[in-house]
């Protein structure tokens, strides 16, 4: 191996990466080799490129599809490959080396140059001299192939149908000129072959241009002297020359040129089946056209059958089914195929024909790949397997495959959207439901609730049976009071109708409120308050979380025993301060206790407790409000607990007892 390099240091190539330049020919399995250990080595990123032109084009078909075999080993090694064009491969390399940062170029020693044409690792040297060279030796010739790689047919080889067509354009056109030699200069009549010349190239290609030249050179030197010209004069000898030179150089101008028409027809062709794909998948709204967009598509741009895989919620994908509506027939996939699909959806990676995991399945299974996540999996058999070696096919499969993928995200998140904007509109209906029935039943309960505490305060006193079902009416209008003023509260709470008055207090009155409000709800229960002295002054709404401290009493009522023990305790803590709700009941239900704070979810789905689930879903909503946070958790012993946090914020300063006083006597006088 040969180094010739600039001055860049090896530690910039071991940042920048490393380039491998490949030919189409037999070196360039070497340069693949050595750019793959001087990036493992250096811990660099790599690139392999196969620049096309007029020359690899002459090394024939065999030779670029065992090129293209090479590029895709070396991605599967990990590096970046691409097939570019362009007449003077040095220049495109470099132009490639300093887009993508690479410091190293690799690339085998290849065979003389003409000697008007540097060779190629020179040309590269000028043409970017801040790159390191690295030159491989070539491999010894290699005896011809019995059979091209991957079945590929003459399509490399000279076709003699091709020349022959090229010898009978050049005989014919000396039939007609020929005998206008007497009545017109050798030159003249040169200019016919030419002619002949420029429509070979164009229609048969270099090869047989330039054997239409031979052939016409050679006419014109045999006829001449039966034409008693003297063709040893020195501008007849001129003009033969010229007409051999201009022939060959025109042959192969025009025979480039064909090409490059060719190269550009396919890209117009490719970019055109792109755009129309992207084109018909925007319009698509349901999972179902996307389906048969790209089956009809890939159908008609590659011959192929394809078909695609949605996961279903545990990740495994689901088998195809087949749409009666479709134009075009679904493929059927065996248990082994599905296996080799859910493999590709698995890793994120191709499988299947074409690529190194299970080359030998007909079908490719390329990932669809979308912003947020992998969609699926496009399944495609082609009738030429080979062709998914051509990168221009492979590229564009990819793309296609890119964009089902993004479509089928983006109708992924219109049904998110959907079924979004059908909650909310359900959500704010029933919330105006509940606030109408909420409404209307709140006066009457109102009164039933202060009627039956009349009745139980009457005089004279009520017998005991009288008294016992007073009590027992009182208790249940209290409670269905309370639920309704929960209904009511959360209606209010989701529209956006509830305004804090929040102000400065302290936070050991508002218990007391809230205990001697609901007190009641605790039946015999002993209640422990711990409240340190000290606690500074937290803004907040008092109605608002008296009603939260009611809600978690209430809660603590319902789904304790009787001789339970509640515990009420307040401190600061971290520039919050922490009020929790304890008892000493059965506890929380396992792994449920954030969901007890949803809407009309309850500790126990099936239970003759009276409630609908609203009451920690208010407190949660109400505490959210006031900048805070809610939380429930089972003790440690026995029991649970609701913890509320509230931010404590800096309090206005208290007024000065002096200035107090002055301002007081001065008041007097």
């Amino acid at each position: 191996m040969q180094s010739s390099g600039s001055t860049t240091s090896s530690s910039t190539a071991a940042a920048r990466g490393v380039l491998a330049v490949l030919r189409a020919d037999s070196g360039d399995e070497r340069t693949v080799a050595a750019a793959a250990r001087l990036a493992a080595a250096d811990g660099a990123p790599w690139h392999a490129i196969l620049v096309e032109n007029a020359g690899t084009r002459r090394q024939g078909e065999a030779a670029r599809l065992r090129t293209l075999e090479l590029l895709r080993q070396a991605q599967a090694r990990g590096a970046v490959t691409a097939v570019l064009d362009g007449p003077d491969a040095a220049a495109v390399a470099a132009s490639y080396a300093r887009r993508h940062g690479c410091a190293t170029a690799v690339t085998a020693r290849g065979p003389a140059a003409a000697a008007w044409r540097a060779p190629f690792l020179r040309r590269l040297a000028q043409a970017a001299p801040e790159l390191d060279l690295v030159e491989v030796a070539a491999p010894a010739p290699a005896p011809p192939r019995a059979e091209p790689l991957h079945g590929a047919h003459a399509a490399g080889k000279p076709a003699p149908r091709r020349y022959l067509a090229a010898i009978a354009a050049s005989l014919g056109t000396a039939i007609v000129a020929l005998p206008l030699l007497p009545l017109l200069d050798v030159a003249n009549v040169a200019m016919l072959f030419l002619l002949t010349v420029v429509l070979v190239a164009i229609r048969l290609g270099r090869g047989p241009a330039i054997l239409a030249t031979l052939v016409g050179f050679c006419a014109l030197v045999a006829a001449a002297p039966r034409r008693q010209y003297d063709v040893s004069e020195f501008k007849y000898a001129v003009a033969l020359a010229v007409m051999l030179a201009v022939g060959w150089i025109t042959a192969r101008l025009t025979s480039d040129l064909r090409e490059q028409a060719e190269s550009a027809t396919g890209r117009e062709a490719r970019t055109r089946a792109l755009y129309e794909f992207a084109r018909a998948l925007s319009v698509a709204l349901q999972t179902e056209q996307v389906f048969e967009i790209t089956r009809r598509f890939l159908a008609r741009t590659f011959d192929a059958r394809a078909a695609i895989l949605l996961p279903d919620d545990t990740g495994r994908l689901r088998w195809p089914v087949a749409d009666p509506a479709s134009a075009e027939r679904a493929p059927l996939l065996s248990v082994l195929d599905m296996a080799a699909a859910q493999w590709a959806f698995d890793h994120a990676a191709p499988a299947g024909a074409g690529t190194a995991t299970l080359p030998s399945n007909p079908y490719l299974y390329l990932p669809l790949l979308a912003p947020m996540r992998s969609r699926g999996v496009l399944a495609v058999r082609v009738q030429d397997v080979a062709a998914l070696l051509v990168p221009e096919r492979r590229e564009l499969l990819d793309a296609f495959a890119a964009l089902a993928a993004i479509a089928l995200e983006r109708v992924h998140y219109v049904d998110v959207a959907q079924d979004a904007v059908v909650r909310m509109e359900g959500e704010r209906l029933r919330n105006s439901l509940l606030a109408a029935l909420s409404h209307d039943l709140r006066t009457p309960l109102t009164s039933l609730v202060g009627l039956s505490e009349s009745l139980t305060l009457s005089r004279p006193t009520l017998a005991a049976a009288q008294m016992e079902l007073a009590t027992a009416l009182r208790d249940e209008a209290r409670r269905m009071s309370t639920l309704v003023a929960n209904l009511l509260d959360m209606a209010r709470i989701q529209s956006g109708g509830v305004k804090l008055n929040l102000e400065w207090q302290l936070v050991e009155e508002t218990i007391g409120s809230a205990l001697r409000a609901c007190r009641w709800q605790l039946g015999g229960r002993a209640v422990d308050t711990r409240i340190p002295r000290g606690l500074p002054l937290v803004r907040f709404d008092a109605a608002l979380l008296e009603r939260v401290l009611c809600n978690l009493l209430e809660n603590a009522g319902k789904y304790t025993p009787p001789d339970a023990h509640v515990t009420i305790a307040a401190r600061a803590e971290e520039g919050m301060l922490v009020v929790a709700v304890c008892d000493d009941g059965p506890g929380l239900p396992a792994g449920r206790a954030d969901a007890l704070f949803e809407k009309f979810v309850r500790g126990r789905q099936e239970s003759s407790i009276a409630g609908v689930g609203l009451g920690l879903a208010i407190c949660r909503a109400i505490v959210e409000a006031h900048g805070g946070r809610m939380r429930a958790f089972n003790l440690p012993d026995a029991g649970a607990c609701f913890e509320l946090r509230l931010p404590l914020g800096e309090p206005p300063p208290l007024p000065d007892p002096e200035h107090h006083h002055h301002f007081t006597d001065q008041h007097e006088h």
